[in-house]
């Protein structure tokens, strides 16, 4: 071990196993190491971030020895950008620490048995995976120690690109990703050239000063292409050149939208995009359905794994065709659609009012008359005169935000007694929380994780739970 003031750096250490959230662990000194950068047989040194009695937590700084299976990253930008942090693992080994991480958080969170485990659906694509992508303008670009260290990086300042991990104010200038068709490099590097060129200012998210803030990318299997950007202030002259040269540029946008945005967050919710060319929307296919994304709508962003969730989702619910069922945080409907050939009635409730907008053209678009959908907070408006006006749920379809479902909600559910709970998560430590709350009334009977984001850490998971 070497101590530098009040930096501790553990040297020439052999970590042993995967954690969570993509830290793997070592043992040393009687506590339990958690590390980022680093992957199971890899030997590395270690800074010490967080030291505890029992435990803590470190990064790795140098690769002693790299793990036998260990790949070469094939994006630029990796070690710098935040997002694909499991460039370096084979697939195969994503998938088993995925797996690992959804079995310990359901036994070890949740304390409950998995009485059918059924293997992780990976994903067929394991780049230009999704359908949507989220860029920052800045004129405060992530600098790497070595530019930092030369005078010239210090000229360009401007950047656009994903935000710098744990520096809320830095951007990092990317020039490629992979996480997308290519076009997204196309649309990005074509207006922060332009936008160079012509002066255009970069925002100052510390200041709250200039004018280019933000770019909003979805481009469906179906071909469609849509771009949202998003503006501090309106400055008409200069928003016509930059949009005109966007639409030359790249041709193959369908629909392209401004937003002003004169808040201090980059949130668009309670803003109102402006359609600058094409209908104002994208359409997106998912098995026979057809789905209408508005600029501000929730969709699933990796289309081809979505279908194996949803239908993950319609097997575990086993519906007849006699079923009432209730699809709560249902965002653009697209669950209860999918389902809805083999169900009585679809009641939808989501938060967002746009996205129940969507519901319910996605629902006359492709021609379902008894999906019926409720724009408002599930907790207020689940409650008993609801269920007298809709009749209570056989089957109950939740799909939460990566917070869980509110105990409020669960307490409800325990009320109505519904005979099957379909729970789809983003985070399976909240699932594992609320199946063990839902234990009271409930049974686990299995559950399947679903990949939707490789060289990521993040995971579905589909549980099937039925009244005791």
């Amino acid at each position: 071990m070497r101590k530098n003031k009040s930096i501790t750096i553990l040297e020439n250490i052999t970590i042993t196993d995967y954690a969570a959230e993509g830290k793997s662990l070592v043992r040393h000194d009687g506590k339990v190491l958690f590390v980022s950068g680093a992957v199971p047989g890899d030997i590395v040194d270690i800074q010490i971030v967080k030291n505890k009695k029992d435990w803590a937590e470190g990064r790795a700084i140098k690769i002693i020895k790299p793990a036998n299976d260990r790949l070469v990253p094939f994006c630029k930008h990796f070690g710098l950008c935040g997002g694909c942090k499991w460039q370096m693992l084979p697939y195969e080994k994503q998938l088993q620490f995925k797996q690992q991480e959804a079995v310990q958080n359901i036994t070890r969170i949740g304390k409950t048995e998995i009485p059918v485990l059924l293997p992780i659906a990976g994903s067929d694509n394991t780049t230009e995976y999704r359908n949507k992508l989220e860029f920052t303008f800045s004129n405060k670009r992530f600098l790497t120690n070595e530019e930092i260290n030369t005078d010239a990086a210090l000229i360009q300042q401007n950047a656009l690109g994903y935000h710098a991990p744990r520096i809320f104010d830095k951007i990092i200038d990317i020039q490629e990703c992979h996480l997308l068709d290519g076009v997204n490099n196309d649309i990005r590097n074509t207006i922060r050239t332009f936008a160079t060129e012509m002066g255009f200012e970069f925002y100052d998210i510390r200041n709250h000063t200039g004018w280019l803030r933000n770019i909003i990318i979805r481009l469906t299997s179906t071909g469609e292409l849509m771009v949202n950007i998003c503006l501090n202030h309106d400055a008409e002259s200069d928003r016509v050149l930059l949009l005109d040269h966007l639409l030359k540029k790249v041709p193959s946008i369908t629909t392209l939208l401004y937003t002003i945005n004169p808040k201090w967050n980059d949130s668009i919710y309670d803003l109102v995009p402006q359609v600058y060319y094409g209908k104002g929307y994208v359409t997106e296919k998912l098995g026979s359905f057809n789905f209408i994304i508005s600029p501000k709508s929730f969709f699933q962003t990796n289309t081809k794994q979505a279908e194996k969730l949803y239908s993950i989702t319609k097997e575990f619910a086993a519906l007849t065709g006699t079923e009432t069922v209730y699809d709560l945080y249902c965002g653009t409907g697209s669950i209860g659609i999918f389902i809805s050939e083999h169900a009585k009635k679809i009641i939808g409730v989501e938060v967002i009012e746009d996205a129940i907008e969507d519901a319910k053209k996605n629902a006359a678009l492709n021609n379902i008359n008894h999906a019926h959908f409720f724009a408002g907070d599930v907790i207020k408006i689940c409650n008993d005169a609801f269920f007298n006006t809709h009749g209570k749920p056989d089957v109950v379809i939740t799909d939460p935000p990566r917070a869980g479902m509110h105990e409020k909600l669960i307490i409800k559910l325990l009320e109505m007694q519904s005979p099957k709970i379909v729970y789809v998560s983003c985070n399976t430590a909240t699932q594992a929380r609320d199946i063990a709350l839902l234990s009271e009334k409930y049974k686990l009977e299995k559950i399947q994780a679903v990949d939707m984001f490789p060289h990521t850490h993040h995971i579905e998971c589909v549980a099937l739970l039925t009244l005791k």
